[in-house]
């Protein structure tokens, strides 16, 4: 009996414990008033994981991740703020094109057979959603792992692995190499020698890691939402609240006073003044509706007060809150603030999209850390491709591969035609690269050009 009430304890305090674990941080017992966490006992100047402040153990890291994505999920604003960086760093996708290195001397069909290795690797993979993925994942759980595989028709497929896939085995818990489930050289932490995928140790030269918002030395990456989950927590609660007194305020037409009555003189009132009496068949009582037409007055006697109370509703004091909440949001993605709350009445989107702005910077840094990881992957693909015989090794050392990312800034279109015109004429600009500049093919209009004329129709 004994073990029963227990055991039944041990379950109550579980499901206690769980419930409110969905509204309150654990983490909150271990922080200062100010929210700054305590630092772990051990840590100091000389402790050269920069990642301990915000986790010490796996279990921290999958906690957090796990809160961040409960916001993604379920948090509008948050669900905003990753849909907007996938549109200005993917946007409707980048263009690659390869070609001879400087003072390159392979053949034009050797970059082609290069370029036909990328079109199929960007075809057989679905790359512009593998791109917006690969963001979106980043964004949200701080890191994004890729596995690559090799075909023997020189293909290379593509597969995501879940951060709870990458885990240390038990028996090697205390083996400082192959802490947060990456296996490192023991003196070098940026040297990585493999991935434990579930327990099974998978070569690094398989495996793509991107960690975002945290340094080289620390193993793993903290999600982009994880300074201010609680202001996204407070501004979606905030807004819930706002609604719902709105909505109580603005359903009661009216209230009725009676200062000197008593209870059985002001049900006979109601009665009196009804124009329908229902019964409510749930708790069997009478419910009384009157109806008010448009410029209805009403006239009481002196024991009656008519009060309205929506006039009482000032929402504007709530939305100064909300805003505030929403800027600190914004400023941790260096964002403007409608790219957040999707309200364009404070910002003029020409004047923050301009070449100097910080959400440009911002962005075009991001684009150019996107590039860095995409080429990686097309190295790799060009490699598999050499190995199968698809074509000489040369195109490892004599080509390149030129990535041009979607225009952030706002551009005044002839002004920019007029300054590739001029680069053109001047010989320090290819027809490719003006191509790949304004978005287009250059092998494709090439190929449109040619029917184009031999059709007759060519522009005069």
């Amino acid at each position: 009996m004994v073990d029963t009430i227990s055991a039944l304890e041990r379950r109550l305090q579980e499901a206690c414990d769980e419930l409110s674990n969905r509204f309150v941080d654990p983490m909150d017992a271990y922080c200062d008033d100010d929210g700054l966490p305590w630092i772990p006992l051990g840590s100091g100047p000389g402790t050269c994981d920069a990642g301990r402040p915000a986790f010490v153990t796996e279990q921290d890291l999958a906690l957090i991740r796990a809160q961040c994505r409960v916001l993604a999920v379920n948090n509008e604003f948050a669900i905003n703020g990753h849909e907007n960086r996938i549109n200005y760093i993917v946007g409707p996708g980048h263009s690659y094109r390869a070609t001879l290195k400087k003072n390159g001397v392979a053949s034009p069909a050797l970059v082609a057979d290069v370029q036909a290795a990328i079109e199929r690797f960007l075809r057989d993979n679905r790359w512009h959603r593998r791109q917006q993925e690969l963001v979106r994942r980043s964004d949200r759980d701080g890191e994004a792992f890729v596995r690559l595989f090799a075909a023997a028709d020189g293909g290379t497929q593509l597969r995501f692995i879940e951060p709870d896939q990458v885990r240390t085995p038990p028996e090697l818990v205390d083996d400082p190499a192959a802490a947060f489930g990456i296996l490192t050289e023991r003196d070098d932490v940026e040297t990585v020698r493999g991935y434990y995928i579930d327990g099974t140790l998978v070569p690094a030269d398989e495996i793509q890691h991107r960690k975002s918002n945290v340094d080289f030395n620390v193993r793993r990456g903290l999600p982009l939402f994880y300074p201010v989950r609680k202001n996204l927590r407070r501004a979606e609660r905030l807004l819930r609240n706002m609604s719902v007194v709105a909505e109580i305020q603005s359903a009661i037409a009216l209230i009725r006073k009676h200062r000197n009555g008593t209870r059985t003189a002001t049900q006979q009132f109601i009665s009196q003044q009804a124009d329908v009496t229902m019964t409510n068949p749930a708790t069997g009582q009478p419910s009384f509706f009157t109806r008010y037409a448009p410029g209805t007055i009403l006239d009481a006697h002196a024991d009656v007060d008519y009060e309205i109370p929506a006039t009482a509703l000032d929402a504007g004091s709530y939305v100064a809150v909300l805003q505030a909440e929403l800027r600190a949001i914004a400023s941790r993605l260096v964002m403007p603030e409608f790219m957040l709350t999707a309200d364009a009445s404070n910002s003029n989107y020409a004047s923050t999209m301009v070449a100097e702005g910080p959400a440009v910077r911002m962005f075009q840094r991001l684009q150019a850390q996107q590039i860095e990881d995409d080429l990686a992957i097309l190295r790799r693909v060009i490699e598999n491709a050499c190995r199968a015989g698809q074509f000489a090794s040369e195109a490892l050392t004599e080509v390149e591969i030129q990535v041009v990312p979607p225009s952030l800034a706002v551009r005044d279109m002839l002004q920019t035609a007029q300054a590739l015109s001029i680069e053109y004429e001047s010989g320090i600009l290819s027809p490719q690269t003006w191509s790949q500049l304004s978005g287009l093919d250059y092998d494709q209009e090439q190929t449109n050009l040619a029917s184009a004329k031999r059709s007759g129709i060519a522009a005069q």
